[in-house]
């Protein structure tokens, strides 16, 4: 059975899912698609991916160009510019703090004080 991602998970960590896969290589539409489903992510729409790849180019992070195929049309292939390797780096640290909060609340690890009955949260007057 196919996993697939809540796609508001997927529109939110697209970008940096991109820029990781573009670290370690270079790759085009079709071959970024089979590696974000390999990695569990599911499906990629096309007009999902493309927009991003567009939006990341226009930031200056990636880099485009078109390249002959051997088996079929060319090919626009996408790689990291400089800048979107220090982003990517930045990006990526920011992901690991992040996932670590949301590993803590999902699991019950955040107990802290407070809470709704003292005083926070919803009925909190």
């Amino acid at each position: 059975m196919e996993r697939q991602v809540p796609q508001q998970w997927l529109h939110g960590f697209l970008d940096l899912c991109l820029l990781s896969l573009l670290e370690e290589r270079r790759d085009y539409g079709l071959g970024l698609i089979q590696r974000l489903e390999e990695a569990g992510l599911g499906s990629v729409p096309g007009g999902t991916l493309y927009p991003a790849l567009v939006r990341l180019e226009s930031q200056g992070y990636v880099s485009a160009s078109w390249e002959t195929s051997v088996s079929g049309p060319r090919r626009k292939y996408f790689s990291l510019s400089a800048t979107g390797r220090a982003t990517v780096a930045d990006q990526q640290r920011r992901w690991h703090d992040f996932r670590d909060g949301i590993e803590a609340v999902v699991s019950g690890q955040v107990t802290g004080v407070g809470g709704i009955g003292a005083g926070h949260g919803r009925g909190a007057k």
